[in-house]
């Protein structure tokens, strides 16, 4: 069974490796992937697969059932990243798939097309399903507001989202995969490090208009209260442990409006990221407090609104099944994930490893860097066709046997 399922893939490698590129060449931002799902929608649907279509705006989901068994479920994700400066970035979102989410629905699409050949399909004991879901990347507050008129009641991600509706209800296992996060040398890295979870919020700073030229001394300038904070949060950076993994990011989203005039408004956007949300509350409390210093001592106001965040994903060692199936891929190396790894990146996975178990790996064939201008796909085979049949037979192991 192992090998009618490498030779299925095999069969269908320039479908799927044109399936990715095409993904590729159409980047999409999260919770707006309309032409990435109907594309999913369509490869699932050819293959038999009962589609439910528009979960959380545009995620997908195939299902091939069976009677009885514990349901895994395949996941995909279907949003590129803002990376104006990528070559393939589009003209007017900036969005590129410089992350590598397409071929990660590539791989998804893999499995499903090899675990629905009718006498693979007959040989497990469950229900597996295919979920193209949207929006991993970080969503910034002004685009979660308008999602939120729209229906969307977790608007910072995709799979939150999706918990939300219910759609992971009757999940028993999750299986993920993305391009290495971590630095590895193998073409597999099989189970799931530990990564931080962050916490965002939108600050908006309020001072006072006046003319900065003929009487600046009758205004409070929020520019010169969020840069005051600004300062010390640099100045705090030392209290930050390593073990912490503690990482502090901000963006001015509106800093003042005319040059002659004291700016009275500035609306900062920031994330905290920790391994832990001990670490990530005792942070934000810090940022808080420098915020809050700051408009008191230039008389200013601040205003705090919290945005949804991820949860750190909990470490998880590879599983049986994963390093079964391994076995099969002659010819590729891989390594088992260690305790002390740990990706400082942060994935909305996360939500999903407090609620299940997650078996996840991760694959080479890319470089440049995530999320970096130069990220490109320069080995199919080992960024398409070996992780599908890793995924497939991974899928095989759980279920075979009536999944014991």
């Amino acid at each position: 069974m192992e090998t009618k399922i490498i030779g299925c893939i095999d069969r269908h490698q320039k479908e799927l490796i044109d399936f990715a590129e095409d993904i590729y060449r159409h980047p999409e931002e999260g919770f707006c992937e309309f032409r990435t799902a109907s594309k999913v929608k369509n490869a699932l649907e050819s293959l038999g697969l009962k589609v439910r279509f528009g979960l959380a705006r545009t995620g997908v989901r195939g299902v091939l059932p069976k009677a009885a068994g514990p349901h895994l479920t395949v996941i995909g994700e279907l949003d590129g990243i803002l990376c104006p400066r990528h070559p393939l970035a589009d003209k007017e979102t900036g969005v590129a798939h410089a992350c590598g989410h397409h071929v990660q629905l590539a791989v998804m699409l893999g499995a499903a097309m090899a675990l629905t050949d009718p006498a693979v399909r007959d040989s497990l004991g469950g229900t597996v399903s295919f979920l193209a879901v949207p929006a991993e990347e970080y969503v910034d507050a002004k685009k979660r507001r308008w999602l939120q008129q729209e229906g969307v009641g977790f608007a910072g991600t995709g799979k939150g989202e999706l918990i939300r509706l219910g759609e992971f209800a009757d999940t028993d296992i999750a299986l993920t995969t993305h391009v290495h996060m971590v630095p590895v040398e193998q073409d597999f890295y099989l189970g799931n490090p530990s990564c931080n979870g962050f916490s965002s919020e939108l600050i908006t700073v309020e001072g006072k208009a006046a003319h900065a030229a003929v009487a600046p001394w009758e205004g409070v300038n929020a520019l010169s209260i969020a840069n005051s904070a600004y300062q010390m949060m640099g100045l705090m950076r030392e209290t930050f442990q390593e073990k912490d993994h503690v990482r502090l990011h901000t963006l001015i989203r509106e800093g003042g409006e005319a040059l002659n005039c004291v700016p009275d408004r500035v609306v900062v956007e920031s994330k905290v990221r920790a391994g832990s949300l001990d670490t990530i509350y005792h942070i934000r409390e810090k940022v808080t407090r420098a915020f809050e210093g700051a408009a008191n001592a230039f008389g200013g106001k601040i205003h705090r609104e919290r945005l949804q965040g991820y949860l750190p994903v909990r470490f998880r060692p590879a599983d049986t099944a994963l390093k079964m199936a391994a076995k099969y891929l002659d010819g590729y190396t891989y390594r088992e994930v260690a305790q002390s790894d740990f990706n400082n990146a942060c994935t909305d996975v996360g939500d999903l490893t407090h609620l299940m178990p997650v078996v996840n790996f991760t694959y080479a064939g890319f470089t440049g860097v995530l999320h970096g201008a130069d990220f490109a796909i320069t080995d199919w085979d080992k960024a398409v066709i070996a992780p599908a049949k890793l995924m497939a037979l991974t899928v095989y192991e759980l279920l075979k046997n009536q999944g014991e």
